[in-house]
C-alpha cells in the first residue's frame, strides 16, 4: 500500500491555569511530484481559528492562538497521503565539478551550505567528510550514501542523549542520539564538501503498516514522526538519505516540511503566559487508507510522553525522535 492515513496528536498537559498561547505547526504533508496530500484536517481544543501560509521554503505553517487562560491543550492534525514511486535516479556527478562553480552553487543554494546554530562548522565533519570519501567512487551521490552509511555504524540511536536544542556538537561528543541529531550531522559532512543539503521533517510508515492484519512495528525511537536529509545534484534534483535506518529513502518516507535545519521546521513551536509546568505527550497513529478487503483500518504506534522544563522556560516544542 501506498495511501496512508496519518493522525498525529500532540498533547500539553499544565499544572496551573496558563493563557496567552501563541502556536504554530508545520504538520500538513507536502504535495507535489513524488507525494500527493489528499486532505488534511487541523483541530485544536480549546477550540479556536487557525490560519495559514506557506513559509519561505514551501512549507505549510498553522498558526493560532489561545488566550483564554487553559490547563490542557491538544492539537490534532489528520491528513491522507498518497505516495508516488520515485523513478529519477541521481546522476553520477563528479565531486570535483562542485569546485568548478563554487560561486554559482553558493549564490543559489547558500542556505542549505551555511552553518546554522544546529548544525556549526566544526572540525569533526571534516574529518568525517575525509573518511567518507575515502569510502566513495568520487560522485556525490557515493558520497552522499557514504556519509549517511559512516553515521549510522559509528553512532548509536539512544533516546534521551540529546534534547530538542542540542547542536551536532552533542552528537558528535556522544557519538549518539537520534534521528534530528543523525540528519543534523549528515547536512553538516555534505555542507563540509561543498554540497547543498537540507533537513527533511516527515513520517516513517513502518514496514508492516501495508499488511492488512499486521500491527504496526516499533519504529526507531517509538513514533512515527521521523526526520532524514537531502543532498542536490546541481542541475538536477533533490535526493534523499536516512542515516537514522541506514537504508534507503522510499514510499514510506512520508515528507512533511524543508529546512536549513530542526529550527526551520519543528512541527509544533509555541509559548504561553503561566507560572506553571508542562507535560507534552505526542501519539502519532498511521495505517493504510484501506486494507485489501476495501475497510479502512487505523493501529497506534508508541504513545510517547515527555517532561519539560519547569516554569522560567515556558516554550513548547517537542524534539523528533
Amino acid at each position: 500500500m501506498n495511501r496512508y492515513h496519518f493522525v498525529h496528536v500532540t498533547e500539553f498537559q499544565y499544572d496551573g491555569p496558563v493563557s496567552e498561547s501563541y502556536n504554530e505547526v508545520r504538520l500538513r504533508p507536502l504535495h507535489d511530484d513524488r507525494q500527493s496530500c489528499l486532505s488534511f484536517r487541523l483541530a485544536t481544543s480549546p477550540a479556536t481559528r487557525v490560519t495559514a501560509y506557506h513559509d519561505a521554503y514551501g512549507n505549510w505553517v498553522h498558526q493560532f492562538n489561545v488566550l483564554s487562560e487553559h490547563r490542557h491543550l491538544k492539537i490534532e492534525a489528520e491528513s491522507v497521503v498518497l505516495a508516488h514511486e520515485n523513478l529519477l535516479a541521481p546522476s553520477p556527478l563528479a565531486l570535483s565539478e562542485l569546485a568548478s562553480r563554487p560561486a554559482e552553487i553558493a549564490d543559489d543554494y547558500y542556505d542549505f551550505l551555511t552553518p546554522t546554530a544546529y548544525v556549526p562548522d566544526l572540525s569533526e565533519l571534516r574529518d568525517l567528510a575525509s573518511e567518507a570519501e575515502r569510502r566513495s567512487d568520487g560522485t556525490i551521490p557515493s558520497f552522499a550514501t557514504a556519509v549517511s552509511d559512516l553515521i549510522h555504524e559509528r553512532f548509536r540511536y539512544v533516546k534521551g542523549a540529546t534534547h530538542v536544542h542540542s547542536s551536532i556538537r552533542d552528537a558528535l561528543s556522544l557519538s549518539a542520539g537520534v534521528c534530528q541529531d543523525f540528519a543534523h550531522v549528515a547536512l553538516g559532512v555534505l555542507r563540509a564538501r561543498g554540497i547543498p543539503a537540507r533537513y527533511v521533517s516527515g513520517y516513517l510508515v513502518p514496514s508492516d503498516a501495508a499488511e492488512p492484519q499486521a500491527k504496526l512495528e516499533q519504529v526507531i525511537g517509538g513514533q512515527a514522526s521521523h526526520a532524514w536529509a537531502e543532498y542536490l545534484i546541481p542541475g538536477e534534483d533533490w535526493f534523499a538519505v536516512d542515516p537514522t535506518l541506514g537504508a534507503p529513502v522510499g514510499m514510506r518516507h512520508v515528507r512533511i516540511a524543508y529546512g536549513r535545519d530542526y529550527g526551520d521546521v519543528a512541527p509544533v513551536r509555541g509559548v504561553y503566559k503561566g507560572q506553571a509546568g508542562q507535560r507534552l505527550s505526542v501519539d502519532v497513529q498511521v495505517c493504510p487508507v484501506v486494507d485489501d478487503a476495501g475497510h479502512s483500518q487505523l493501529s497506534n504506534s508508541a504513545t510517547g510522553s515527555i517532561e519539560l522544563p519547569p516554569p522560567g522556560d515556558r516554550s513548547q516544542q517537542p524534539a523528533q525522535q
